[in-house]
């Protein structure tokens, strides 16, 4: 009887070479610091604040010594009030006559308010809805410039516009 004992062949294993994988070079990440963002969005002004707009575009006009006709600058100043007016037609104005100091305090409240009602007459003239406006004559009493002299005097003989939202 024989016996043999022998072993498995070893069977050698091939193995290929590593493939080589690219690699990127790493980036180094800094966490800024997260800056809210605040998107304004359009909103309209509030009516405080639309008046205060209006009021700066709609200032005072200016007549000679005691006069109330329209000087060629008054009717320019008061197309553009129109213009203004006319694109807000929800816009009230009190049209306010002023004077200089010259003359008794009745002649000039007299004088103030047939200033306020030409320059309301020519603002409907323009086409502005004579319900929107309303005439008040304050003669010499509420002077812009407190001077005794014909530069002061010239700043006083005015119509000048308080404007209101009819509601």
């Amino acid at each position: 009887m024989s016996l043999s004992i022998s072993c498995k062949k070893k069977t050698e294993e091939t193995t290929e070479p590593p493939v080589p994988v690219a690699t990127t070079p790493t980036e180094t990440v800094v966490d800024e610091p997260v800056v809210p963002v605040t998107v304004e969005t359009e909103t309209a002004p509030s009516p405080i604040e639309r008046l205060q707009t209006l009021k700066g575009a709609m200032g005072d006009v200016y007549f000679d010594f005691d006069k109330s006709d329209l000087r060629d600058d008054t009717r320019a100043t008061l197309q553009r009030h129109a213009a203004v007016l006319d694109a807000n037609a929800d816009i009230n104005v009190l049209v306010e006559g002023h004077c200089d100091e010259r003359g008794t305090e009745e002649y000039n409240v007299a004088l103030g308010e047939r200033r306020a009602e030409r320059v309301r007459s020519y603002l409907v003239s323009l086409g502005i809805d004579a319900s929107r406006m309303r005439t008040v004559s304050y003669g010499e009493m509420q002077p812009k410039a407190s001077g005794h002299d014909e530069e002061s005097w010239a700043q006083n003989r005015r119509a000048h516009f308080v404007l209101s939202i009819n509601e």
